[in-house]
This record gives structure tokens, C-alpha cells and sequence, in this order.
């Protein structure tokens, strides 16, 4: 899989290219790095500690309520906004790798690149696609993504790197965010006392944005969902409020809840191109 990616990928220490070479990635001044049996490589470097990684339990839960198919409609939002003749996409802060799956899938020539911190995310999604490659990487450092290589960039409930993507997408390349709205969740934040999605939000988005990019379409997507315990129990293991819950005190104010719960899922989608 890793295969079908290397030429868009850089060397995290000298930004040289990088050759796929038996189980090892190197480029042309020996930097090395060994590829995971499981299929995926590392490119982080140095000894500063990254940025906050998913748990084992986080991806599990996400793992477990994205395959159920709760988030479909999202999900083919996103493969939507892929424009018909892209070839290489890259999801930064993929987490399991279903968003850009699920892109992939629309797109029978193209190929892609899942980067996030978490090595137990990584771990699925190396093996969520086989047209994808799937590297540790830190959003917060420079990207392991050759200069405008990147047709398509996906950034899904993940942090943004606005000098980055605009490094690592080509000239008419595209950017697609998406993030939770207020609604997010209702009344499943007010009921279990989660994290609620703070009202400028999207001010800050758009903010951290703005230097590089320019936002050409928006649209929102809400629809219901009918959950039952278990599946509240992945949403919310799999979300922020995961680091700041205790599992046992939250499964107790789940098991209060009705048998089943309807819930609104609420996100923002914004499209986004690079300054001239």
C-alpha cells in the first residue's frame, strides 16, 4: 500500500524524496525508516513529544460506531466534495482512514495518504484501503508530503496546519474541513455532561485559514440518530470528552438513559482553495 504513495511522501528530517526499499522508506542521505509489520511507517522524528495522540480505546470505540454506518450520510458528503479527477489525496488527522476510504471509493484511479499522530489509529488505517498509505505523522510539524503533490486534503474533526496544507496541496488543489457544530450531540451533551462545542468555533477555523486559503463553499448536515446504549457509549468514548470522563462514571449515566436515545449529529463542511 505504501507503495502506491511513496513518491508524494518526504523525508520528515531532510524533506528529500523518499524510495520504498524491502521494508524500509530512505532517501537519498540515508535517513531510514522501517516499515510496521502491520503496513504502516513512521516518519516522526525527534524527541519532542507530539501532539495528543487517540487511545487504544478512542479508536476502538470510533472504529466501532463509523462502521456501524451512523455517520453514512457525513461520509458521502465528503466523498462528494472530492472533484471527479483527483489523483492523489491525503487526510490529515485521519484517524481509522474511513473518511478517506470512503473518498477513495468515488475515485477509482485515485490514491491516498492516511497521516495522523495515534499509531493505534494508524494501525487500521493501514489496512482501510488498498489504494492507501498510512503514516504516523504530526500535524503540528511539517507534513511528510512532497511540495504541491496533494490534489485533495481532507481534515476531519482534526487540528489544522493552514501553511502546511497550503505547502502540500497543488496550485488548484482543494481543502475539505469539517467540523461539529453546537448542535453536535443534543441532548446528549446536556444528559451526560460532555464537552460542548464552543460557539466561535468556526470564527477560529476560518482564522487559522485565512493566511492561505480561501473559503469557496460551505454547507451544513444535520441528521438524527437512534442509539441505543452500547452505540452512546462509542460516541462518546471516541470524542474529546473521552479525556475528560471516567469510563465507569459515564457507563453509569449512559445505563439511566432511555433503551434508545435520538440524537442530532450536526457538522459543518467548508471547502476551501489556496490564496493566489
Amino acid at each position: 500500500m505504501l507503495a502506491d504513495v511513496v513518491e508524494h511522501l518526504a523525508c520528515p528530517v531532510c524533506a528529500g524524496g523518499l524510495t520504498l526499499r524491502e521494508r524500509t522508506l530512505g532517501c537519498a542521505l540515508g535517513h531510514g525508516f522501517d516499515i510496521a509489520r502491520q503496513g504502516y511507517v513512521s516518519l516522526l522524528t525527534g524527541s519532542r513529544v507530539p501532539g495528543t495522540a487517540d487511545s487504544a480505546a478512542m479508536v476502538a470505540a470510533r472504529d466501532a460506531f463509523l462502521g456501524a454506518g451512523y455517520y453514512e450520510p457525513l461520509s458521502r458528503a465528503v466523498a462528494g466534495a472530492c472533484p471527479a479527477g483527483a489523483g492523489v489525496l491525503a487526510d490529515a488527522g485521519a484517524g481509522t482512514g474511513h473518511y478517506l476510504a470512503r473518498a477513495l471509493d468515488g475515485l477509482p484511479g485515485a490514491v491516498g495518504v492516511a497521516l495522523d499522530v495515534s499509531k493505534h489509529a494508524i494501525r487500521r488505517a493501514a489496512r482501510a484501503h488498498p489504494r492507501s498509505g498510512a503514516v504516523v505523522a504530526d500535524v503540528w510539524r511539517p507534513l511528510p508530503l512532497r511540495d504541491g503533490t496533494i490534489d485533495v486534503l481532507l481534515n476531519v474533526f482534526a487540528p489544522r496546519n493552514g501553511a502546511e496544507f497550503a505547502r502540500v496541496l497543488r496550485g488548484d488543489g482543494v481543502l475539505v474541513v469539517v467540523t461539529p457544530t453546537s448542535r453536535h450531540l443534543v441532548p446528549l451533551v446536556e444528559r451526560l455532561g460532555l464537552l460542548s462545542v464552543d460557539e466561535s468555533k468556526e470564527r477560529r477555523m476560518a482564522g487559522s485559514l485565512s493566511e492561505h486559503f480561501v473559503e469557496t463553499g460551505r454547507s451544513s448536515h444535520a441528521f438524527e440518530l437512534v442509539l441505543g446504549h452500547d452505540a452512546i457509549e462509542a460516541v462518546v468514548g471516541m470524542g474529546p470528552s473521552a479525556w475528560h470522563t471516567d469510563p465507569g462514571v459515564m457507563r453509569r449515566k449512559i445505563a439511566d438513559l432511555p433503551e434508545k436515545s435520538v440524537v442530532e449529529a450536526s457538522f459543518r463542511m467548508s471547502i476551501f482553495k489556496r490564496r493566489p
